[in-house]
């Protein structure tokens, strides 16, 4: 398979904050410290080679760009100071741009200061509308649904989710075709064995962060497990995914009946105890991953782009937001604030929902799609034909 060149490939790539990977000659020491660099995967070697060489489709098809945690050991034993670990970074924050057809993760990656004001204005825009259909501010109990009324949430909700899925779907499936290609699956290859390959990577992979955390950080290196970047990286996903599961579950319970939406449980409630914990595990990930940046604690946190700024800045506020709205909810007498503190809330977890298939929250899904693709391991056409025969 043959693919034209691009001669600017390295130049468009470091607007998205790469360093001068030109410095890099190819010397291979990086694949040969990377704890998970094989034979079939010799990344980041492989990624930088394509880019130098121009080769975009083949680079946007590499699985090797997702399937690294960029854990630093690259850039740390460098020869030539050409970063690497950061290189890898800045390619899959163009290869995101590259799937969006849309052209906002461009944007949001390329331009700083047109990001901050698209998503200032996005907040407040949502609270603005959500305000125009307020009710009273009831004080002998906080009733935030008389104020803002729960279908106003639900449905602009929905709408936002839409948006967002069909986008990151459409993201999603570009990435898969590309990684498909270069990859060489087929769909006999994916039937043959796709029901292992799930397991492995939702259960293994994504939920166990197995990789992560036996081969990225040497036992001379761990801290303590709670500060281990496997257990960070985690809590983060864990909180998200059970905030997101709470979430659906209450929902699903007002329509069956069973619980309407915004009325007083106690702490210890399924779905309320479910939502707490893991805004708990999402607020310990969040708060972490922020103080290790600014103490610029290894090498991945020295390299703060602006992306990652905003995703990790706007994951803490939204989860200490909602845990002021459940504190303002369990308080004897009804705070005022606490009516105010809904519609921020619900502001802040919009910009986040728009920012999930364009910038770093886009991650979760490419990866993804990468480790399926690596789990499949492609059954060779020999095997295919023997099998066919046999049947």
């Amino acid at each position: 398979m043959s693919y034209r060149a691009d001669p600017d490939l390295l130049l468009e790539i470091q607007k998205y904050g790469a360093a001068d990977i030109a410095a890099c000659f190819n010397c291979g020491n990086c694949t040969a410290v990377c704890p998970l660099s094989t034979e079939d995967e010799t990344f980041p070697r492989r990624v930088i080679r394509l880019a130098q060489l121009g080769v975009w489709k083949e680079l946007l098809g590499s699985k090797e760009l997702w399937t690294c945690y960029y854990c630093g050991e690259c850039t740390a034993t460098c020869p030539r100071e050409a970063d690497p670990g950061e290189f890898m970074a800045a390619a899959r924050r163009y290869a995101i741009a590259s799937y969006d057809r849309l052209g906002l993760a461009k944007v949001l990656y390329t331009s700083p200061v047109l990001s901050v004001i698209f998503l200032v204005l996005l907040a407040a825009l949502t609270a603005l509308f959500m305000y125009t259909s307020h009710g009273s501010m009831p004080t002998d109990s906080l009733r935030l649904f008389e104020f803002i009324p729960a279908h106003v949430i639900h449905d602009l909700g929905i709408a936002g989710f839409v948006i967002v899925a069909l986008a990151g779907i459409l993201g999603a499936v570009n990435m898969a075709i590309q990684v498909g290609r270069a990859n060489g699956l087929s769909r006999d290859g994916v039937r043959h064995n796709w029901l292992g390959a799930l397991w492995e990577t939702i259960a293994v992979e994504v939920l166990g962060q197995t990789r992560y955390r036996q081969e990225c950080e040497t036992e001379e290196e761990r801290p303590s497990w709670y500060l281990q970047k496997w257990f960070i990286h985690a809590s983060m996903m864990w909180g998200f995914l059970g905030l997101f599961a709470a979430t659906g579950l209450d929902w699903i319970l007002d329509i069956v009946g069973v619980k309407a939406t915004g009325t007083w449980v106690p702490i210890w409630y399924p779905v309320r105890l479910l939502g707490t914990v893991a805004g708990l595990f999402l607020l310990y990930g969040t708060s972490v991953a922020i103080v290790r940046r600014l103490r610029k604690a290894d090498e991945p946190s020295t390299h703060s782009f602006l992306s990652d700024w905003l995703f990790l800045v706007l994951l803490w506020i939204s989860t200490v937001s909602g845990f002021a709205l459940e504190i303002a909810i369990y308080l004897p007498q009804a705070p005022v604030w606490g009516y105010w503190m809904l519609l921020f809330h619900v502001a802040v977890v919009a910009d986040l929902l728009l920012l999930a298939p364009f910038t770093k929250f886009a991650h979760a899904f490419y990866r993804t799609v990468a480790l399926y693709v690596q789990a499949l391991k492609p059954v060779p056409a020999a095997e295919l034909a023997a099998a066919a025969s046999a049947d």
